[in-house]
């Protein structure tokens, strides 16, 4: 949400190199007041769309404000990133401090690794450690084939762009970066890791990544961000795998720094264009009883079942001979 001063500030394409020095470059274009009134609308309005509860990445308080007072439930992941071994303690530190921030405000907050690109092995391994004693982890995971490069041979634009701003690289495994994260949990804890660990864009998974994850995480979920995916990488993640292995799959939109708009409609709609064969049915399991359940809410949202508070959302101008939404279709909270 604290990237939402961003939107249209981005070029499209430009792979994760590209997205990376855009990034730094552009983060703090805007001041203060206009970053917390550009996430403040956001929120609104995707509440008035019909988001009961979203899980949501911070690297600092600006949106907790917001989340205090919003009727939306938000499980806030603060985000860690320090690639230098010798800087592990102090930014874990800085995490912890940012963790008490955020238990001031009463929002629920813990800390969670941001990738394998980004942070050294222990960092990662301490990040990790700290934010699953919360229950919960977020973890951006083979986002692109840049990073399993990376991993894999040690070679590749990702690669480059850090070896070229005299920054440290994770070490060279010859296996999918999947793997390298898993085993970093392993070396503080027995497998299967329990706690839900959210696993988000997987758009360069494959079988073994996903059978190394059944083993050794307790409850994995599977975040995908479609728009996000095509706005950077103009690739999508391989959903019939996913779904062949009974993964359990999350929908989410990823900031208006990687999408044009903020929008659970849109998502489902870029879905039924790329993926025609998978059911609205599945999809709205996708955006509401997995999401729920990977927040720990399973037993109030999510689903309409007696005793339980999921909201009421209105979906128009719905194909209904195909049972699809279409890009007139709108969604507007009814309770």
């Amino acid at each position: 949400m604290e990237l939402s001063h961003l939107v249209g500030a981005f070029t499209q394409a430009s792979g994760m190199s590209g997205f990376i020095n855009q990034i730094n470059a552009l983060r703090n274009t805007v001041d203060k007041e206009g970053r917390i009134r550009a996430l403040e609308a956001q929120m609104d309005k995707m509440y008035r769309e019909g988001v009961s509860a979203m899980a949501d990445i911070s690297n600092c308080d600006e949106s907790f404000a917001c989340k205090s007072k919003s009727p939306m439930y938000t499980r806030t992941f603060l985000e860690l990133f320090g690639s230098e071994p010798g800087d592990a303690q102090g930014v874990l530190e800085g995490g912890k401090d940012l963790a008490k921030v955020a238990a001031e405000y009463g929002i629920d907050g813990a800390i969670t690794p941001h990738s394998c690109y980004t942070m050294s092995p222990q960092l990662l391994a301490m990040a990790a450690q700290e934010g699953l004693k919360s229950g919960y982890l977020s973890y951006h995971s083979q986002e692109s084939d840049e990073e399993e490069e990376l991993i894999v041979s040690g070679t590749g634009a990702l690669a480059d762009n850090y070896k070229g701003r005299g920054l440290s690289t994770p070490p060279v495994t010859g296996k999918p970066a999947l793997l390298y994260f898993i085993d970093r949990l392993l070396t503080f804890s027995k497998s299967p890791v329990e706690g839900n660990i959210l696993l988000v864009h997987n758009v360069a998974i494959n079988q073994e990544s996903i059978d190394y994850a059944k083993e050794h995480i307790a409850n994995p979920y599977f975040a995908i961000c479609p728009l996000s995916n095509i706005f950077i990488h103009r690739a999508l993640p391989p959903l019939d795998l996913m779904r062949e292995n009974g993964l359990e799959i999350c929908l989410g939109t990823d900031s208006l720094s990687s999408n044009t708009v903020l929008s659970m409609v849109k998502e489902i709609v870029c879905l039924h264009q790329n993926f025609p064969h998978i059911s609205l049915e599945e999809i709205l399991g996708w955006a509401c009883t997995n999401g729920a359940r990977m927040l720990g809410k399973g037993d109030i949202l999510g689903s309409f079942e007696p005793g339980k508070k999921p909201g009421v959302v209105l979906l128009d101008n719905i194909d209904w001979e195909n049972m699809k939404l279409t890009e007139n279709t709108t969604a507007k909270r009814l309770v």
